[in-house]
């Protein structure tokens, strides 16, 4: 079977075959590159399963294949649950040149005055299929852990460097890819997704 994954980032299409073919689908895996007239769709409703679910239906009905999308982003409890689904776009406008950066810098400003036992967060992804008859799945994945007041580690993006996994002393940032794939939220929520869609074909 033929499957798009509504996504521009070609790092993404590799762990998406490798988690499919541990489920057992065979599946041809597509990313939006050969869909260039795919539609931009603005990440617009206030949960990660509500901004996935917009993505996946509206490439679906183009290209008329079954379509996985996903969202995700950190929740910080002491933040009341932001940066949440704006966690790419928390600095707004001032994020102009390096985003990730000013997003990680306020994130650690707003976070000052916090003691290391209320510095607790998690990494948040909901990843859907849609089906061309309109079916449509949703898994999630969370991935529980703590902040740390400074960066560390050179690996990942976004929040990464500050974001210590529960049972680890290490920062995502410091991990390598395969060991931060191995527990990541959007590891869990993709492999969820692969195992309903194994049973479904």
């Amino acid at each position: 079977m033929k499957l798009v994954l509504a996504t521009r980032n070609a790092k993404k299409i590799p762990e998406m075959r490798a988690i499919l073919a541990e489920a057992g689908v065979d599946a041809e895996v597509l990313s939006l590159a050969g869909f260039p007239d795919a539609p931009e769709v603005p990440e617009t409703e206030p949960s990660f399963i509500g901004n996935a679910l917009l993505k996946a239906r509206a490439v679906a009905a183009h290209t008329g294949l079954p379509t996985v999308a996903d969202d995700s982003g950190l929740s910080v409890d002491e933040l009341r649950g932001m940066p949440g689904v704006l966690s790419a776009r928390w600095a707004g406008r001032f994020g102009a040149g390096d985003q990730d950066r000013a997003n990680l810098d306020l994130v650690l400003d707003q976070l000052a005055d916090t003691p290391a036992e209320r510095r607790g967060a998690e990494f948040v992804c909901a990843a859907v299929l849609v089906m061309p008859d309109g079916t449509e799945v949703v898994a999630e994945g969370v991935l529980r852990g703590r902040l740390v007041g400074e960066r560390r580690g050179e690996n990942g993006f976004g929040y990464d460097p500050v974001f210590v996994p529960e049972g680890e002393s290490r920062t995502t940032g410091e991990l390598s890819a395969e060991e931060k794939n191995a527990i990541s939220h959007r590891g869990i929520a993709f492999r969820k997704l692969a195992g309903e869609l194994a049973d479904m074909i």
